[in-house]
């Protein structure tokens, strides 16, 4: 089949990659693509929210399956419009979605349908959110902007003042334009972080392996969040018992929500945890493969990705004789990124040494934020540029190989965490 994959970064040069080593794959297609996915799929400079142009070339080359990676169009209802058109996509409806696209609408769903999450409270007032922060001087808090903000909308509060702050600048500042019109206050959860992932067509669940994400610029988990520098997979808190508790009590109990509020899911769901002495808990659920778990997620599955995905979008996953199969070996993933990332950043560096950091099946670099240029030389293009990924015996022995290769490439004001998976 010929198979559509709609993104830009990391997550889609990942997915790129790995469809394209499908034998069920005559040719991949990436809508818009960037540098590095150049070289394993045919970029189409169609945009991510352009979506007559995508439901236009999708059927002019009778696509036989979209991919959409980014969470932005399928809150949009992109996914909803290929399967009205009877284009098979992976990728939950426009409602589903909401999951993600509405934080207050994701602990409305926890709390109708008893899934564990930390205690959460939702205003769209500043004044009645200053005054609930009154009342709650002592306690450290999270203030979450309610809507998409690639992100970048979560805020750790160590005390009054940072709180007071974080929700005046959503509310009153648009900090985070409309993502920031409502605010979700939530109490801190201790513990250890775990992401995972499952495919679910809306009847059945098959559970991805687990990883763990590393959201804070700068190294010791300091600074500002943002789209991810980082990520190791297993996560080290996910240990069976834990797993169990999170596909029945967190993952199950999602899509059946879903499912019976009419809200039709046919891609992955992410959930996003906390693994606290209670058990796990629900930080956020995520409508999409994550960035930059996905990187090593791929790395580590050594089944065709394809069917997987095609049974997802056609309702078809109970009929697959078996899961995915994995890699015991652990991988991780580093994110080189430009110097002032999260803030304003500078495009358009020469990046040099990708062709001498020793690329092969257990090491590869995604790109990110790249444009290749006719000489065929790779310049930065965002604020997140590589994702360099690595499989190892150890985790440690999977960033290091990550670290070998930065200590080749080079781009002006390149900047990465030196922690990863520590």
């Amino acid at each position: 089949m010929q198979v559509l994959v709609v993104g830009r970064g990391g997550r889609e040069h990942a997915l790129c990659w790995k469809v394209a080593r499908s034998e069920h794959v005559e040719t991949v297609y990436c809508a818009p693509g960037n540098g590095g996915i150049s070289l394993h799929a045919e970029c189409v400079p169609i945009r991510e929210d352009d979506t007559p142009g995508l439901l236009d070339f999708a059927l002019s080359k009778k696509i036989g399956l979209v991919v959409i990676g980014p969470e932005d169009p399928l809150c949009a209802g992109l996914a909803d419009r290929f399967r009205a058109a009877g284009v098979a996509v992976f990728g939950p409806s426009r409602e589903g979605a909401e999951i993600e696209g509405s934080k207050a609408f994701c602990r409305d769903l926890c709390r109708r349908h008893h899934i564990p999450g930390p205690q959460a409270w939702t205003f769209s007032d500043l004044g009645k959110a200053l005054g609930f922060l009154e009342s709650h001087r002592d306690e450290k808090l999270v203030v979450k902007a309610s809507g998409l903000a690639a992100g970048k909308g979560v805020m750790i509060c160590e005390d009054y003042d940072e709180a007071r702050k974080a929700v005046a600048d959503c509310l009153e500042g648009g900090a985070f334009g409309g993502a920031g019109e409502t605010v979700v206050i939530e109490e801190f959860l201790q513990g250890d972080e775990v992401s995972m992932l499952a495919l679910t067509d809306g009847r059945t669940i098959v559970p991805l392996e687990s990883a763990r994400d590393h959201k804070a610029a700068f190294d010791g988990n300091l600074g500002p969040n943002t789209g991810g520098m980082g990520a190791i997979s297993p996560a080290p808190a996910a240990n069976p018992r834990t797993l169990k508790q999170v596909e029945s009590q967190i993952l199950v109990q999602a899509v059946h929500g879903l499912v019976q509020e009419g809200r039709q899911y046919q891609g992955v769901l992410y959930a996003g945890l906390m693994v606290t002495p209670l058990g796990p808990r629900v930080l956020e659920y995520n409508c999409r493969f994550g960035d930059p778990e996905t990187q090593p997620l791929v790395m580590r599955m050594k089944s065709d990705l394809v069917p997987l995905l095609d049974a997802t979008a056609r309702g078809q996953l109970m009929d697959l004789s078996s899961g995915p199969e994995w890699d015991s070996r652990p991988s991780a993933c580093v994110v080189a990124v430009a110097d002032d990332y999260p803030k304003e950043y500078r495009k358009g560096h020469r990046i040099t040494g990708l062709e001498d950091c020793g690329q092969d099946d257990d090491l590869v670099v995604f790109h990110s934020g790249t444009e290749r240029r006719p000489d065929g030389i790779f310049y930065s293009a965002g604020g997140r540029v590589l994702s360099v990924t690595a499989v190892g015996k150890t985790v440690k022995a999977a960033v290091e190989r990550c670290y070998e290769a930065l200590d080749i490439i080079q781009f002006s004001g390149i900047r990465f965490r030196t922690d990863i998976g520590k």
